[in-house]
């Protein structure tokens, strides 16, 4: 069988190249002995090699990528462009099981949080690499005691430890996700060391993160407040694809975070920006959702620290709903890239806070 490239640094050559073939393979074929053209079987047999061409050709084009050039006014800084056979353990480690365990309140939150019905795994039937691509995977089997098994990675290994973090850039994703009720694709960011205590006191950007049963919407967030069980999220905006396009098609998710402003894009076009949040660290012994009397951290917390990047396929939970009996399984997530840039020149003085009413009770530092 033919192997062709699945990522072409300049795709329109390869085209180019097709259509050299097309014109020798379709020209008039005579013998050597005769200027009449040969019969049709003899046609076939040339002109069923360039079908096969331009099926691959097409097929190729469908999910390669963009050229690999630096936006304006950004250089690249970090990347995991999928060319290897397997999760690069450099950049990547796996998240384990239905949940996560608080240390400061030596507590197990369930379900991540969400009430989520999946358990992750390192499996290879989870998650791979193959042709350019990492492949994340929902199954519909049973886990230690859970419906459905899948994969959640992190540039932040499970004991803590730093693989990859940073504090402002442009974070970008090219990526195509499932479609089904119950399905939750999500490309985004935690920070490296919750420097103003547990979630979401620290903060967390939600680059992308989609319903399945919603194909034409994706989502852009911010979380941010004082701990867990408050959870103050700025004003969530959507993201419409136009006419004929959906979360199934390869489509590239960005944020552009600077001191003071966040900017989420979709194939380049800017559908929200975000310069209004605040953070409070609670005191010992204050219970969650409390804030009067706080003092507010410096602006701009809590995103002014190192993030690291996560992906995820998570199935049901609080987002949007269980899958039922129309969810086809298995249900894939494929990405194409990960690439991190700074801003060329540096990012200059923090940006002040943008309008926005800060909570009853809240003191400024």
């Amino acid at each position: 069988m033919v192997a062709l490239p699945l990522h072409w640094p300049q795709s329109d050559g390869y085209f180019a190249q097709a259509q050299t073939v097309a014109t020798q393979l379709l020209r008039p074929a005579t013998t050597p002995h005769s200027p009449e053209p040969m019969k049709i079987t003899t046609l076939m047999h040339r002109v069923f090699p360039l079908m096969l061409i331009s099926l691959l050709l097409c097929g190729c084009a469908a999910h390669a990528p963009r050229a690999a050039t630096e936006p304006e006014g950004w250089s690249l800084v970090w990347s995991d462009e999928f060319d290897g056979t397997q999760v690069d353990p450099g950049k990547w480690d796996f998240e384990i099981g239905n949940g996560f365990f608080v240390y400061d309140e030596n507590q197990w939150i369930p379900g991540w949080g969400n009430r989520e019905l999946q358990y992750y795994t390192r499996e290879s039937a989870n998650v791979f690499v193959r042709d350019g691509l990492l492949h994340m995977r929902a199954l519909k089997e049973a886990r230690d005691g859970f419906g459905y098994t899948s994969a959640r990675l992190a540039t932040r290994k499970r004991d803590g430890g730093e693989l990859f973090s940073k504090a402002y850039g442009r974070f970008e994703f090219r990526a195509k996700l499932p479609v089904g009720q119950g399905l939750w694709p999500a490309l985004w960011l935690l920070p490296q060391d919750s420097k103003y205590g547990q979630w979401p006191a620290s903060g967390e950007i939600d680059v992308m993160e989609a319903r399945g049963q919603l194909p034409t919407i994706v989502n852009g967030t911010a979380h941010f407040d004082t701990r867990f069980s408050a959870n103050t999220v700025a004003s969530r905006k959507s993201y419409t694809f136009p006419p004929g396009q959906s979360i199934a098609d390869f489509h590239v998710y960005a944020i552009e975070w600077e001191p003071g402003e966040i900017r989420w894009l979709v194939d380049n076009n800017v559908f929200r920006t975000e310069n209004f949040w605040w953070s409070a660290s609670q005191p010992e012994g204050a219970k969650g959702g409390q804030s009067v009397g706080l003092k507010l951290n410096p602006w701009p917390a809590p995103f002014d620290q190192p993030f690291y990047i996560l992906m995820n396929l998570a199935v049901g939970g609080d987002y949007l709903g269980n899958p039922d009996k129309t969810t086809r399984f298995p249900a894939e997530m494929l990405v194409d890239y990960v690439r991190v840039y700074n801003k060329v020149g540096g990012y200059g003085a923090v940006r002040p806070r943008g309008p926005g009413v800060l909570p009853v009770g809240m003191q400024e530092p």
